[in-house]
């Protein structure tokens, strides 16, 4: 087998839902009268729940922790999940089932562990995957490589057994990091910067044309270059 496993980000990878990432912290911050920037989003971006509403709490200069902070962002999370605004991205749902009945595969976010769970349930996917990670779980949120190392051990293999697919900018960094094989899928409302892409293996136009780059790696009929096979 040319790879044994496959990781997965979501945000922007599975479901549509960084923009309401972006819209609670905005929200939030303008509850405390600061303005909530771009430029705040692309420097929270890929941080682990604490570190990310650490960074609220202290740009909006409010008086609750930021456990309170992470809580009342992830609540709107909820709800918006709930309330049905986070749908998988075309060519997710055919992704994910076609790899997982090849190889195990494991889900690397930097969303809380409510939202995950919510994700996957709303969307029927809690058991195609064999683990998932929020890098709240591990020290260092992306673009630090724990999130995807520890994904990988959980399936039993090495960063470098696998095969990953991120969005972002700190995602690439991140799995890159922990030794996978990345295929990038570019956000195009965030897009990844071009160093980071220089970090993929490959980049896809849409979830369609990475489920057809998993399968041929997956079966040893297509590697990138410079990449032998794990033994």
């Amino acid at each position: 087998m040319a790879f044994a496993a496959v990781v997965f980000d979501l945000d922007g990878v599975l479901v549509e839902s960084e923009h309401l990432w972006e819209e609670n912290w905005v929200a939030y911050a303008a509850k405390h009268g600061v303005e909530w920037t771009a430029e705040d989003t692309s420097t929270v971006q890929g941080m682990s729940a604490p570190e990310w509403a650490t960074y609220l709490a202290r740009r909006s200069g409010t008086p609750e922790t930021p456990e309170q902070v992470e809580r009342a962002v992830v609540d709107g999370m909820i709800a918006s999940i709930e309330a049905g605004e986070a749908p998988l991205l075309p060519g997710a749902d055919a992704m994910v089932r076609d790899v997982s009945a090849r190889v195990p595969v494991a889900l690397a976010s930097s969303a809380a562990r409510r939202v995950i769970d919510a994700v996957l349930e709303t969307h029927d996917l809690t058991r195609e995957f064999t683990a998932t990670v929020s890098s709240a779980e591990v020290p260092r949120g992306k673009p630090n490589p724990d999130v995807y190392a520890e994904a990988a051990a959980r399936l039993g293999f090495r960063g470098e057994d696998c095969l990953g697919v991120e969005d972002s900018s700190n995602g690439i960094r991140a799995a890159a990091a922990a030794g996978l094989t990345v295929i990038a899928l570019p956000n195009p409302t965030y897009p990844p910067k071009p160093d980071a892409l220089e970090l993929a293996a490959e980049i896809a136009e849409n979830n369609d044309d990475v489920r057809k780059k998993l399968l041929g790696y997956l079966s040893g009929s297509a590697l990138p270059d410079g990449v032998a096979a794990p033994r």
